[in-house]
């Protein structure tokens, strides 16, 4: 009898030990998954997240929904969430022990677009804008794929803690379109009441660029934006007798030749710069001059020295038209301007490698410097250290096509543009993913 129990001592613990080893290292073996594996089981679940937001889109400054939809999404993934920053902006913290603080940031708002793109789940939504009328509204800009590629690498980090050690917040930034978001925010105290991070990092679709891909530029990679109103002021009457009045018309038209030659022959050629007249309204019947005429400017440029110029000679050149006519001094009006987009260069090369890992080296690009403009570079401004990172947004074979037949692919804000967003959210979440694990190694 005294034999028994011995065996039984000896045979049972080595399967009692082994089993409970194992169970301690479930968790462990369920968070090792890597960042494609997962979004490959999860990418159907963000399909259909990225549905919602494109089908409910929000125009700059009334993105209630969107903002309480991405604050339950960060909750459920174990952040610590605060609404209402700067509007409808969001803040989540999710907190994995003491290290860095990175930023990870998505605008939400959509663009007074009617979709035309035929999708079954194309937007529908009408609403007034700020003037009283009625516009559609749409995702023209990928602002959905940016949304949701934040919740996936959310709930990626969430469930892989082990991987990283730090503070991720996440940023769901209202407003983008009329660069007016990012301002807010940190007008509100976004760098005071939250922890002000250590790096920032954003991604942005390109519709000129494959899935599967993705493009960085260190250094300036995105211009300057400032808009400008400029109205040219008069003496109205009849058509007949010109002699008896002083028209606005001829003034915006001289303006609007006169204002090129700053460009052309006052900066240096070899800085950016544009100025585009975009819009020019005056007058109301055939046979009658006007009291004013009214325009509308976007100013871009890399170099603040080359916008001051800019901006300096525009108010020159509509004085010295108005003065030429002998008419009253111009309005003009400077606002929704944006500095422009530097890419931290040690960052930069910093998550180079990790792009490349993740991608593909033959998938990440070399971006070419842009004129279009992103509140993302205030972040930068406010003395972080940030990059934008750009996604290729369209299926090669689409793009292919549209080389083709000639024709070039539906831009960003046109009504015909789409993501292929299936590729794409499979390429966006693990290279966010990863670049966020580099940046918040575990100690050793």
């Amino acid at each position: 009898m005294s034999s028994r129990p011995s065996r039984l001592v000896w045979h049972f613990p080595p399967f009692i030990i082994c089993l409970g080893t194992l169970v301690a290292l479930l968790p462990t073996i369920a968070n090792a998954e890597t960042s494609r594996a997962w979004v490959d089981e999860n990418v159907e679940s963000l399909v259909e997240l990225y549905r919602h937001f494109h089908t409910h889109p929000e125009l700059s400054f009334q993105e209630e929904q969107t903002g309480e939809r991405i604050a339950r999404e960060l909750a459920d993934a174990g952040a610590e969430v605060t609404k209402q920053v700067g509007g409808f902006g969001v803040v989540a913290l999710l907190r994995n022990g003491d290290g860095p603080t990175l930023m990870l940031r998505t605008d939400l708002d959509a663009l007074p677009v009617v979709e035309q793109t035929n999708l079954v789940y194309a937007s529908k939504v009408k609403v007034k804008d700020t003037d009283g009328t009625e516009v559609g509204v749409m995702h023209a800009c990928g602002h959905d794929v940016h949304i949701t590629n934040l919740v996936g690498v959310a709930r990626y980090l969430s469930a892989n803690k082990n991987r990283w050690q730090g503070t991720v917040m996440f940023i769901g930034q209202p407003a983008e379109e009329r660069g007016a978001g990012a301002v807010a925010m940190l007008e509100d105290g976004l760098f005071e009441r939250f922890p002000k991070p250590d790096f920032a990092v954003a991604m942005h679709v390109d519709s000129g660029l494959a899935t599967g891909k993705v493009a960085y530029r260190a250094g300036y990679a995105l211009a300057s934006v400032d808009s400008v109103d400029v109205t040219m002021h008069g003496r109205g009457g009849h058509g007949a007798y010109p002699h008896t009045t002083i028209d606005p018309i001829v003034q915006a038209a001289q303006f609007v030749v006169s204002v090129q030659t700053i460009v052309s022959r006052e900066v240096k050629p070899i800085e950016p710069a544009v100025i585009t007249v975009g819009s020019i309204h005056g007058g109301t019947k055939h046979n009658i001059i006007g009291n004013s005429c009214h325009m509308q400017l976007t100013v871009r440029s890399y170099d603040e020295g080359v916008r001051k110029l800019l901006l300096e000679g525009i108010a020159r050149k509509a004085k010295a038209v108005a003065m030429g006519a002998n008419a009253p001094e111009p309005t003009i009006e400077v606002s929704e301007g944006t500095p422009s987009l530097w890419n931290d260069e040690d960052l930069s090369a910093r998550l180079d490698p990790v792009l490349r890992r993740v991608v593909g080296n033959e998938n990440v690009a070399s971006a070419e410097p842009s004129m279009g403009g992103e509140d993302f570079s205030r972040y930068g401004r406010a003395g972080v250290p940030i990059l934008m990172i750009r996604l290729g947004a369209v299926d090669g074979e689409r793009l292919k096509r549209y080389e083709q037949l000639g024709q070039a692919p539906p831009s960003l804000h046109s009504p015909l543009f789409y993501p292929d967003v299936e590729d794409a959210l499979k390429t966006s979440v693990p290279a966010m993913s990863e670049a966020a694990i580099e940046l918040l190694k575990p100690k050793d």
